[in-house]
């Protein structure tokens, strides 16, 4: 089975969605780079969730005090802040190849309109981007952090995500 055909079928109608916004040609090659880029990029996410003493949760309460690093079904990576005065410090990564959305976004006031759940977008009532892709993966940190730890550890992690995801697009898709 290749790359393209072991991804659900909402994961590949991102990815073709995707392939039409980046200038990519819509052949069976482009899909199967795209989708190995994605299933490289899981790995990498999982790890580092792993590494970092994070865990996967399917849903995350507007209201909840902790923050979450989350993975789109696009590929895409969010860093929802810990609640600090009622805000959250947001950082949105596109990871290139999609020309339809900005390439990172950070809103220092953001505020959830919704709980984040998996398969269902984020939104915001004032934030980085407005909606997201489906979510795909939801983690937190695995302690309790001061606010200001958890927020550090968090930006981190998605700077160093961002960077590999980035090397991997280079890799696979060029």
């Amino acid at each position: 089975m290749n790359a393209f055909d072991s991804l659900s079928p909402e994961i590949q109608d991102h990815l073709r969605q995707i392939a039409k916004t980046s200038g990519l040609a819509p052949t069976e090659d482009s899909h199967e780079r795209m989708a190995a880029a994605w299933l490289e990029k899981l790995d990498i996410f999982e790890k580092a969730v792993k590494d970092n003493k994070l865990v996967e949760v399917a849903f995350f309460g507007r209201a909840e005090e902790r923050g979450a690093l989350v993975l789109t079904f696009s590929g895409s990576l969010l860093n929802v802040g810990p609640l600090v005065d009622g805000a959250r410090r947001c950082e949105y990564a596109s990871i290139g190849m999609r020309a339809d959305v900005p390439p990172t976004a950070t809103d220092e006031s953001s505020e959830l309109a919704a709980d984040l759940e998996l398969e269902e977008p984020a939104q915001f009532v004032k934030g980085p981007i407005k909606t997201s892709s489906p979510l795909y993966k939801i983690a937190v940190a695995k302690d309790e952090l001061e606010p200001n730890d958890e927020e550090a550890l968090l930006t981190q992690v998605t700077q160093e995500l961002a960077e590999d995801f980035i090397e991997v697009n280079k890799t696979l898709i060029g």
